[in-house]
């Protein structure tokens, strides 16, 4: 008789890459990227992602947990969520009676990538000072917080790339503090996506109508 040998998973190797960001998520959160420049996270395996226009994902930063990641990129605001979402999205939104409406709301998710943020804190070893862009985790971003940057005040943003509005933290795994479907009616502590999608399509919808308020009337 063979014996069986227990299925164990591999121990994580260290990444051994010229670039220190892509170091940075491979070695230091475990996170799969694909090689840039620039470097990109790879979507649908530990996250998903949600994107809105930048005003109307404030609104929604009260039904994220404090460790939970947001990112900004120009206009665009990124929040992560559980994985799989990307592909719950549109019967979410039929079933919240949004889905009839054309929404700013995407998500990506498998087989999907985003562009991934200069790491927060300290500069990483070899990249240029130049392309430094710190994170933005001060008490102005604190869950339940009325006091939000402008996106001109986040350093980076002005040029269009993905700065950490919201870090994710080392030495902490992403997936609980990530917004979840599974979150509804449960006693843990992972958030609400059904909560955090209902009011970012209510903003979007806000944004919609006053974008479309302030156009000017065409007369023939």
């Amino acid at each position: 008789m063979v014996p069986t040998v227990p299925i164990v998973p591999l121990p994580r190797q260290a990444l051994d890459s010229s670039d220190p960001v892509q170091r940075w998520y491979e070695n230091e959160l475990g996170w799969a990227t694909v090689p840039g420049p620039p470097v990109r996270l790879v979507t649908g395996l530990r996250f998903d992602v949600l994107e809105v226009p930048a005003e109307a994902g404030y609104a929604a930063l009260r039904h994220l947990g404090p460790t939970s990641p947001v990112a900004l990129r120009g206009s665009r605001m990124r929040l992560l969520v559980a994985a799989g979402s990307a592909e719950e999205l549109p019967g979410l939104l039929d079933w919240l009676e949004w889905g009839a409406l054309a929404l700013d709301l995407s998500a990506i998710g498998a087989g999907g990538s985003i562009e991934a943020p200069l790491p927060p804190g300290p500069l990483p070893p070899g990249t240029a000072p130049a392309a430094r862009l710190s994170g933005m985790a001060g008490p102005s971003t604190a869950a339940g917080s009325s006091r939000m940057p402008t996106l001109s005040t986040i350093p980076g943003n002005s040029q269009g790339a993905a700065v950490w509005l919201r870090p994710p933290e080392l030495g902490r795994e992403v997936e609980p503090s990530l917004p979840t479907l599974s979150a509804v009616g449960g006693g843990g502590g992972a958030p609400d996506l059904v909560r955090l999608v209902d009011t970012m399509a209510t903003q979007c919808h806000r944004v919609r109508l006053r974008r479309a308020c302030a156009q000017p009337l065409a007369f023939s």
